[in-house]
């Protein structure tokens, strides 16, 4: 009897050395994500969901991570932040996830931040707007570039143009009301007077009456800040109110199907991006091109449509999560610990270089000017 306990503790104590936290090699790492793959954000859940799942069959046809699989739980929040709000308790209570993906919209992101803030699971989030990272929550991240690169690129390209009047339409969501604030408080910084700044409802289908307000004041440009539908809408309406001055997207605009939707209208949007829409036209020597072209080339053959650089966010997401897991194993706070302190990690979105002050991790470097031409995306 003796003998066989002291057989059975040598056997637990190796079982604990070779699987550290108890975790038998097979038992699988669960990851949840909160995309909206249906509803008014589709055009950003649902590329960001196929990608995730795309990664994540890769790793798994690998042999997982370090011998483990990876089980992908998504939940599909249609943008709707109450929606958010319940799958990411039940991600983090009752499937006990390692980290969470997601949300795809900014409202949502902030919506879950102090909950998994509290729980201690990390939150790589695939929105953009800036107050999701700042101020800095230990266990929460974010992939797009900040709000406060885009609006810095938009008006030094405006520098550039000579345009120093200029009027501001963004939509009523975290997103738009996030980007606006930005645009007002840099505005004086590069010599911009915003003659007018409107919002307008997310669901509205024409805007000629907020548009005919910017064209009474002379503008010399447009800046709209929104995802769908306004994106297409807002050109469409300027053309028919005969408004000839450039118009500035968002980097929210980073979908080709927004151009399609636009039609002629599109032809000329001038936008900040991350280099993935224009990945073929990179030289070489581009750090992210290896890798832009990786998944977009994947993406494209395995599903038959477009990249977009939503989808992007979540490539970024779910890679920098596996490889945190990878030297952390499934420890929430080591994979935080990982997550913060990874450098020089190169993605969609740019090469990222998180620090305990900086849970971006991407710089001024990480966007470039984008236009439309021919129907197309070409770097401006």
């Amino acid at each position: 009897m003796k003998r066989t306990v002291i057989i059975l503790a040598f056997l637990f104590c190796l079982t604990a050395l070779i699987f550290p936290g108890g975790q038998q090699e097979g038992t699988p790492i669960k990851i949840g994500a909160v995309f909206a793959v249906t509803g008014g954000a589709s055009f950003l859940g649902a590329p960001e969901a196929k990608t995730a799942e795309m990664i994540v069959e890769e790793v798994n046809a690998g042999g997982g991570i370090n011998g483990r699989p990876v089980e992908l739980i998504i939940k599909d929040s249609a943008a709707s932040p109450e929606k958010a709000i319940s799958f990411a308790k039940q991600l983090i209570e009752e499937e006990q996830v390692a980290a969470i993906i997601g949300p795809s919209t900014s409202g949502e992101s902030m919506s879950i931040k102090d909950i998994c803030q509290k729980a201690g699971t990390p939150l790589l989030s695939c929105a953009a707007a800036e107050t999701i990272v700042d101020p800095v929550a230990s266990f929460v991240f974010k992939t797009p570039q900040k709000d406060s690169y885009v609006v810095r690129w938009i008006y030094s390209t405006m520098n550039d143009l000579g345009i120093k009047k200029i009027g501001v339409v963004a939509a009523n969501t975290g997103f738009g009301n996030g980007g606006k604030a930005q645009l007002e408080k840099y505005a004086d910084e590069f010599g911009i007077e915003i003659a007018v700044a409107e919002t307008y409802d997310k669901a509205a289908t024409d805007l000629t009456a907020v548009l005919t307000k910017l064209k009474a004041q002379n503008v010399e440009a447009v800046v709209n800040w929104s995802i769908v539908p306004a994106q297409s809408i807002v050109p469409k309406n300027m053309k028919q109110l005969g408004m000839e001055v450039p118009l500035f997207q968002s980097h929210g605009f980073g979908n080709i199907k927004y151009v399609e939707a636009a039609g002629a209208a599109a032809e000329g949007i001038i936008f900040p991006c991350g280099r993935l829409l224009v990945a073929d036209k990179l030289p070489d020597s581009d750090p992210q091109k290896e890798t832009l072209l990786e998944y977009k080339n994947s993406y494209e053959s395995k599903y038959g449509e477009d990249v977009s650089t939503f989808g992007g966010h979540a490539f970024d997401a779910i890679k920098i999560v596996l490889k945190a897991i990878e030297t952390a194993g499934d420890d929430k706070e080591k994979i935080r610990e990982t997550i913060e302190n990874l450098q020089g990690f190169p993605g969609t979105g740019g090469v990222f270089n998180f620090t305990p002050a900086d849970h971006n991790g991407l710089d001024m470097d990480s966007i470039i000017m984008l236009t439309v031409k021919n129907g197309e995306f070409e770097i401006y």
